[in-house]
């Protein structure tokens, strides 16, 4: 039973208990009765823990195939929880130069005042000789980000060869499953130590939340990352907690769907002349196809190419009838975001497109309808 949507469905199935129901609503929030024998309860405040994250971390877990994870409040938690529970004064942490901006944001603001030495790769570079002679002098101990597909370039980095060079030397290797979910990505099966990744998008999938999570299968780690959590407030409150974990059952349905429109629309715009570097790692002729069709199951739902100015992007939103312009992405309704506008290292007329779940012809021919108008 490994198809996706089984997966799915099976991850968010509650246990069989006659006359429970088959999931529960969001009512942890309510104060906790204590015992009398003090100590004893399993609960005692809900940002402590709570019965809705564990439903929902069992469910994420599953899917990453973790032994644990950690539900947090949006993506950015889980880098920053991640990272602090990780990394103090001395140590060493190397982020992707072309993924996403706030988290290079993060280490530069936040992370560097404290002592801690960041350094910026490319996603390609991730498994290069340069990364390997980086590793080789970094002090203290070290943590390696990286986010693939990386957002919004879509370049892969080939996880098996970096958790290697990192296991060699001792560094953790985090990685960002954003992009590709754990229905199209396992990184922890391709050696990396710790995955992050933002809920908010194609998992919960319906643009309603806010939500991250972390996924390890090393106990320490978890519980040092849980404890910092804890400690920090970064919490998921219990509606977005029973929003997402609603949400799973149809993330594999979804993510189908949106894999299928952004294969097809990557295809018409990489024969159209008015689209121009078009990036799709599911395409046999882009330059990341080779490595991501041996670690990924599916390609995801995000294409992204090049017009030639702000201008042209928005009136090709304008000629269209079914594209948004909108940022983040995963949601159902296919979404077109200028990148430039967010301070991402791009040309102006750069367009990220996220996937909706609209049926694929209609999409294509609204597309091309939009396309041809310019």
């Amino acid at each position: 039973m490994n198809g996706d949507s089984t997966r799915c469905v099976r991850a968010v199935a509650a246990e069989k208990i006659p006359g429970s129901p088959m999931q529960r609503g969001p009512v942890f929030a309510a104060p906790y009765q204590l015992s009398a024998e003090e100590g004893t309860e399993t609960d005692t405040y809900a940002r402590a823990s709570n019965p809705g994250w564990r439903d929902l971390e069992s469910a994420l877990a599953s899917l990453e195939g973790a032994s644990g994870a950690l539900a947090v409040g949006s993506g950015m938690s889980a880098v920053t929880v991640a990272l602090r529970s990780l990394l103090t004064a001395g140590d060493t942490v190397v982020v992707p130069s072309d993924g996403y901006y706030q988290v290079r944001a993060y280490a530069r603001e936040r992370l560097e005042p404290m002592g801690i030495t960041v350094h910026e790769l490319k996603t390609t570079e991730m498994a290069s000789e340069v990364a390997a002679g980086l590793l080789a002098t970094a002090a203290g101990t070290t943590v390696v980000v990286a986010e693939t597909p990386a957002n919004p370039s879509l370049d892969v980095v080939d996880l098996r060869a970096v958790s290697e060079r990192c296991r060699s030397v001792g560094a953790v290797l985090v990685v960002d499953n954003t992009t590709a979910t754990p229905l199209g990505q396992q990184p922890l099966e391709l050696g990396a130590d710790v995955v992050v990744a933002s809920g908010t998008k194609t998992l919960s999938g319906h643009s309603d939340l806010l939500m991250g999570y972390i996924a390890a299968s090393d106990a320490d780690l978890l519980a040092r990352m849980g404890r910092e959590r804890a400690l920090s407030g970064t919490v998921l409150g219990p509606f977005e907690t029973w929003l997402a974990h609603r949400s799973l059952g149809t993330a594999g349905l979804r993510f189908e769907r949106q894999c299928a429109n952004a294969l097809a629309l990557a295809a018409l715009l990489e024969s159209h002349p008015a689209a121009e570097h078009v990036r799709y790692p599911g395409l046999p002729g882009d330059p990341a196809h080779d490595v991501a069709s041996a670690q990924m199951r599916s390609f995801g739902g995000l294409v992204s190419f090049e017009f030639g100015s702000a201008d042209r992007f928005h009136r090709f939103v304008a000629g269209s009838e079914l594209l948004v312009s909108a940022t983040s992405f995963g949601g159902i309704h296919t979404t077109a975001d200028r990148r430039a506008r967010w301070g991402d290292p791009v040309p102006d007329g750069f367009v990220r497109i996220s996937c909706g779940i609209e049926d694929t012809d209609d999409l294509i021919v609204d597309v091309e309808r939009a396309l041809s108008a310019l």
